[in-house]
């Protein structure tokens, strides 16, 4: 059965690459949000290069997938034990394996490129809590020359790291030996010019900017705005605007924090640059409202611009309302015209003109709602889904349960749910629809909603600007998917 695709026509996704620990066991103790933190001081970021199309991979504990400029980002925990790290410790990025030029390369299949360590455990001495390394965020600024640029975060600090290739050095110092130690310049007795010989490839990542002591809560996200001087961080109360070239001050432009700390009744989930206009952003709410706020009004956008709200159905009303309205993902189209949010149980399209109600509304898995107590007691009803668009705007990818995803065709409404699993891993096998039955009689090749498995879940899904390949990330593993080509 064919599934939906780039600009509304049917395609066949089939399996590509799989990267991650073999087993999918995972002890339920060591799940998202029953953390047992260790002090681990050998993190690494990973990262590789795709060329004109990439995707990532990463091993272990997969906790963050984002593209950027055809590239794909994962974070991931790297030579540690597994059972050992339960957030995310790393990145990645991929590229073609180019040692056989002569054979076409097959999409989808990428090598380590390079590896750094992005952040290091950090002590908080006035509230005496430790800062874990683990990265949050990740997001890319715009190419200006051979070198890349991107801001990753923890919970706390913020950091431009550049990203540079050198495959040549230099040779013939007059006042230096090669292997670095510096001659009496009493013994030079001749001068000779100084040349550049090839060498092996080597990628460098330094730390350009570091931008600390701005935030008392955890950072949940960072957006690079569009006039690429400036970006913003946002924790659970307040949001700050940085300029990428000053790293002592912040503004604070969002600022949600009563006076009262018992009278709180929201907390920001997630915050978004629009993709075109430098004034606008927007922040998305634990009650399950957006706000679009505008910096040309005043400094602190205390007043929001437009609020974005659907009425709650009375019918639906129940004691985990408020929990599954909480928005966990709010992301801008490429034209900045619409922007997706993803809740607990649904995927909304909204038009920025049109403030009551989303035009769109895709339930991911509505079958769950008889289960949410079960979910509540297992503390999955607090998982926190991400959502992505495909390259024309036309297809949203998001994650369910039991290893599934979903996509969902704007143009003619069908949808479709397909499964990462290793059963499927042959290469270039073609990916069945998956069906979930909720009531009554099962039939073939459906699955009750009691069998779904709560412990596999797919959280973070990434599309490719460009072409139909999509990398899904499990809870150690990464998969990625491509359209089948004749």
């Amino acid at each position: 059965m064919a599934g939906v695709g780039s600009g509304g026509n049917d395609i066949q996704w089939c399996f590509s690459q799989v990267k991650g620990a073999i087993d999918d066991d995972v002890a339920e103790d060591f799940l998202y949000g029953k953390v047992v933190y260790q002090k681990i001081t050998n993190m690494e970021v990973k990262i590789l290069d795709f060329g004109s199309h990439g995707l990532l991979q990463g091993f272990k504990w997969i906790s963050k997938l984002m593209y950027w400029m055809n590239k794909l980002w994962l974070l991931v925990p790297w030579k540690v034990p597994v059972l050992l790290v339960l957030l995310v410790k790393g990145e990645m990025i991929e590229k073609p394996n180019k040692q056989n030029k002569s054979q076409p390369h097959c999409r989808g299949e990428y090598n380590v490129y390079s590896t750094f360590q992005s952040h290091e455990p950090e002590f908080d001495y006035l509230k005496s809590l430790e800062i874990e390394e683990k990265i949050n965020k990740i997001r890319w600024l715009p190419q200006q020359n051979a070198a890349q640029f991107l801001l990753s975060t923890n919970d706390k600090t913020i950091k431009l790291w550049k990203i540079s290739e050198r495959d040549k050095r230099p040779e013939g110092y007059n006042l230096k030996e090669e292997d670095g130690r510096y001659r009496d310049p009493a013994t030079v007795t001749t001068l000779k010019v100084p040349v550049f010989k090839p060498m092996d490839l080597m990628v460098e990542a330094s730390p350009r900017r570091i931008f600390a002591n701005a935030h008392t809560y955890h950072i949940n996200s960072i957006s690079v705005n569009s006039d690429y001087e400036t970006y913003l961080s946002a924790d659970d109360l307040r949001i700050n605007l940085w300029h990428l070239e000053i790293t002592d001050r912040s503004f604070n432009i969002v600022d949600i924090k009563p006076a009262n700390m018992e009278e709180l009744t929201e907390v920001i989930t997630a915050a978004e640059f629009h993709p075109n206009q430098c004034n606008t952003f927007v922040y998305s709410s634990s009650k399950g409202t957006i706000r679009l706020c505008d910096m040309r009004a005043a400094a602190l956008c205390d007043k929001h611009a437009k609020l974005f709200e659907e009425p709650e159905d009375p019918s639906n009303r129940s004691f985990f309302s408020e929990i599954i309205s909480s928005i966990s993902d709010v992301k801008f189209n490429h034209s900045g015209r619409y922007m997706m949010t993803r809740d607990y149980l649904s995927v909304k399209i909204w038009d920025l003109n049109m403030e009551s109600r989303p035009v769109e509304t895709y339930q991911v898995h509505e079958y769950l709602r008889s289960k949410l107590c079960s979910l509540y007691e297992n503390d999955c009803i607090f998982d926190k889904f991400e959502c992505c668009w495909n390259g024309c705007d036309s297809v949203v990818m998001t994650g369910s349960y039991n290893n599934f995803f979903r996509m969902f065709d704007r143009n003619t409404k069908r949808d479709i749910t397909l499964e990462a699993s290793r059963e499927n891993s042959k290469p270039r096998a073609i990916l069945k629809p998956r069906r979930v039955c909720s009531g009554g009689k099962r039939k073939k090749d459906e699955i009750s909603v009691d069998s779904l498995d709560f412990n596999k879940k797919i959280l973070h899904t990434a599309w490719h600007p460009k072409e139909n390949i999509i990398a899904v990330a499990t809870t150690n593993n990464l998969y990625i998917f491509q359209d089948k080509v004749n």
